[in-house]
């Protein structure tokens, strides 16, 4: 039986974090290991290198969570105060444990390093702390069980962090909370915005327990994330499957796959499965869609025409040149379809000279004709901007699998397009 609602905090201690010196990446770390056990975080903390900050920090913690999780300040020197910290946070006093101090000794001369006087400091654990042995650093870690609640206190240096969460921390978690797992699923989805597609799936589907539903845009792409916490892998994902089912009832002509699946190699394999073919033109910003299609055409026929302008004006004639860029881009998709003959085409047409701050009405503007169908967009920032590169890629492929997803349709069965 899976235990309820084991809650977890982690409480990053280093004045270097709150400075921006380093990034914090252990929390991230141990976040994804806790989701991954069946463990809720509701909290992250990050505190300076003050024993009173830190023990009130704790404290709050102790308040709202069943596991406290410490990271850094466990080291040898005066600014190391994770220790007296925790003591003082669970009200008791410093201990000197005389094995702690040999095994680091021990560690030094592995190392071929001297151990300085400051490394005693290291031997001082909070009264009836439980010790973790650290096989792969200097730093003794250990944990303090206060009634049914713990504060498990680990090393900064990630290497040891991550040894000790997985080895030591994990397996005690496991057996005190008879903890059971959490599995997720992700929907992506294109061609539709954030709002709308929240709108779609409902307050009632997005606001239920167990699964839980996440969403998270990413350049013109909606990742729908289910997670479900049970006992079994087998009871996880039958809540994932029913769960998943709800959303595709709900949002399925805007899903594209799933998991790590790229929109580009679903829009490759959809032209490739109905012998349909695409062009695209890009000026300004190189490779923005071709180097996309390219990359995962594994020797399918699909690109009949691509072409590169470092500007453009570069393929501006007399007859056109007095159009704007979207009209220009537009009059060229149309174009695009009529020369070469092909499903859809694409055409970009970017000001490269643009930076990504300059605020302009348009530097940036797409194409897109799908047989009769055309639509256009304008976006501020230019060639130069790695988020015209991203938004304009992601933003074309998404309404062109759009587009050729309906126009195949009627001709075809749902397994042969999708």
């Amino acid at each position: 039986m899976v235990s309820d609602n084991v809650n977890a905090e982690i409480v990053a201690i280093g004045t270097e974090i709150l400075l921006g010196e380093i990034t914090d990446t252990n929390s991230v770390y141990i976040a994804r290991k806790f989701r991954d056990v069946g463990i809720n975080l509701y909290y992250m903390t990050s505190v300076g290198d003050n024993e009173q900050r830190i023990a009130n920090a704790l404290t709050l913690a102790l308040s709202r969570a069943d596991v406290v999780i410490t990271c850094g300040g466990l080291g040898p020197t005066v600014d190391d105060i994770t220790r007296q910290a925790v003591a003082l946070a669970t009200d008791r006093k410093l201990e000197f444990h005389q094995n702690l101090l040999d095994e680091i000794a021990a560690r030094f001369e592995q190392f071929n390093a001297k151990m300085t006087d400051n490394n005693r400091r290291q031997a001082f654990l909070p009264a009836g702390a439980m010790t973790i042995n650290n096989p792969v650093g200097t730093a003794p870690s250990f944990i303090v069980e206060v009634e049914k609640k713990a504060i498990i206190s680990l090393p900064g240096v990630p290497r040891e962090m991550k040894f000790l969460l997985n080895e030591r921390i994990i397996p005690y978690l496991q057996e005190k909370y008879q903890l059971g797992i959490i599995k997720a699923r992700t929907l992506k989805t294109a061609g539709i915005g954030e709002s709308t597609l929240d709108d779609m799936l409902g307050h009632d589907l997005l606001n239920q327990s167990n699964p839980t539903i996440g969403l998270a845009a990413h350049h013109g792409v909606i990742d729908v994330r289910i997670t479900a916490k049970a006992s079994t892998e087998v009871e996880a994902d039958e809540l994932l499957a029913k769960t998943a089912q709800d959303v595709m009832e709900k949002a399925g002509q805007f899903i594209f796959g799933e998991g790590d699946v790229r929109l580009e190699e679903v829009l490759v394999n959809l032209l490739a499965k109905n012998n349909a073919h695409l062009a695209i033109l890009e000026a300004g910003i190189d490779d923005a869609i071709s180097g996309h299609i390219k990359s995962v055409a594994n020797g399918h026929d699909v690109l009949v025409q691509s072409q590169q302008y470092t500007h453009p004006d570069d393929f501006r004639n007399s007859d056109n040149a007095r159009l704007s860029m979207r009209e220009l881009a537009t009059e060229r998709a149309t174009a695009l379809i009529a020369d070469t003959n092909v499903d859809a085409s694409i055409v970009i047409l970017s000001l490269p000279d643009i930076e990504e701050n300059a605020d302009s009405d348009y530097a940036t503007t797409v194409a897109i004709a799908v047989g009769d169908t055309i639509k256009s967009r304008v976006y501020g920032f230019g060639g130069k901007s790695d988020l015209a590169r991203g938004w304009v890629a992601q933003w074309s492929m998404s309404y062109v699998w759009q587009q050729l997803k309906q126009h195949f349709s009627d001709n075809s069965d749902k397994e042969k397009i999708q």
